[in-house]
């Protein structure tokens, strides 16, 4: 059962957390906690001219699972809209909640983590990776707008 949840796939993704650290300068920054375990992710953001990512970092530390999702996010986030990123974490929380489809996308590795789904005390830790970049992109965007509209 165990070895189902931290498949060597996972254990893989969580040792290999690309785009690790914090940015200078960031347009939107982010921060989730699991409450139960304690698992946090920070994440910095920032925005090219059409509103997608540019560049991003993340600070996580958290379980495996949360690891794994910050490794795949941090994998395929570069380019990434805000709505792809809340579409995502939307998707991501279905998936692990309520029985949803897998991410689909640019994010589809998030599949990967489906087993998650049984196991309601790790969902919190699985998401907030992602809810934190969503969140940190949906700030620079809306900072943006804001900016171009003084």
């Amino acid at each position: 059962m165990i070895d189902e949840l931290y498949s060597a796939r996972v254990l893989k993704l969580a040792a290999n957390m690309p785009r690790a650290g914090r940015l200078s300068a960031p347009q939107g920054s982010a921060e989730r906690i699991a409450k139960l375990c304690g698992s946090r992710a920070v994440v910095d953001v920032t925005l090219d001219a059409d509103g997608r990512v540019a560049d991003f970092a993340q600070d996580v530390k958290a379980c495996a699972l949360g690891q794994a999702t910050a490794a795949i996010v941090g994998e395929a986030v570069i380019g990434a809209s805000v709505e792809e990123l809340e579409t995502a974490r939307d998707q991501l929380k279905a998936m692990l909640k309520s029985g949803g489809p897998a991410p689909t996308g640019r994010f589809a590795g998030l599949a990967i983590l489906e087993t998650v789904r049984d196991y309601p005390a790790r969902h919190a830790s699985t998401l907030i990776p992602l809810e934190a970049a969503a969140a940190a992109a949906r700030q620079a965007l809306d900072r943006t707008r804001l900016a171009g509209a003084a």
